[in-house]
């Protein structure tokens, strides 16, 4: 691994951590009293593992969203009750039955993303809290690729092998992440990225209110100044993270 790669993965490594950091202690502010919390995208219910260490969760009150039939079946073998399904379509779930939804790395994979907002919205309780952390596409990152006459990434991996084997795109995830682009429904594959200001003016529009938007990953900086710069610039980060109430 060259040394610029070895920089980016350093950054990206750093990014992710701060950023699912910040988006984990939202969740448990917002189920500090109780209610029921939906997990989008809920795999194979790590975040519940992560979540029941900080704050005490009733199973039966932690649900969870999950498209592979496998990874729904593990969940439920947690005792989780997670549901095998489509986060495109409309969710499975009465109004106002909520106190927290959060969608972490979901939102960009999604094709009628702004559709799932809504759905969010429907379900959440008056006062409940909606937490998203997803890629900003407005990054300085990728303007420098664009400038240069590269093709930014369109999620963890670019669209094809043969164009990152041949350096017209930069990989900057993990390298251990088995790549997925060419199957019929690559699970790794970017659809919508959104950018700070549109996201943060979509939830308004949506009706929530006291949003909370924090940018993480200002490259090319180095780490030890990205503290300092995510406060000033949260708009040009590599990775979002809103807090919305209804």
């Amino acid at each position: 691994m060259s040394l610029f790669d070895n920089y980016f993965k350093r950054l990206y490594q750093r990014t992710m951590e701060q950023a699912y950091g910040s988006a984990q202690s939202a969740i448990v502010d917002a189920m500090q009293n109780g209610g029921k919390i939906l997990d989008c995208g809920c795999s194979r219910g790590h975040m519940y593992d992560q979540l029941s260490s900080s704050v005490d969760i009733a199973r039966d009150n932690y649900y969870g969203v999950e498209w592979n039939t496998a990874l729904v079946k593990k969940c439920n073998e947690k005792g989780i009750r997670a549901t095998q399904h489509d986060l495109n379509h409309a969710l499975p779930y009465a109004d106002e039955m909520f106190r927290c939804v959060f969608a972490l790395s979901v939102l960009e994979h999604l094709l009628f993303s702004c559709r799932f907002m809504r759905e969010s919205a429907r379900v959440l309780e008056k006062g409940g809290t909606l937490v998203l952390l997803t890629p900003n596409i407005s990054t300085l990152f990728t303007i420098v690729q664009l400038i240069t006459g590269k093709m930014p990434s369109s999620g963890p991996h670019p669209d094809s092998l043969l164009l990152l084997e041949n350096q017209n795109t930069i990989k900057v995830s993990n390298p251990d992440l088995v790549s997925d682009v060419e199957s019929d429904r690559p699970e790794h594959r970017h659809l919508i990225i959104y950018s700070f200001r549109v996201l943060k003016t979509y939830l308004k529009l949506l009706g929530f209110t006291d949003i909370q938007g924090y940018g993480f990953g200002l490259y090319p900086f180095p780490n030890f100044m990205q503290a300092l710069l995510e406060n000033i610039d949260p708009y040009h980060c590599h990775q979002m993270v809103f807090i919305a109430k209804k």
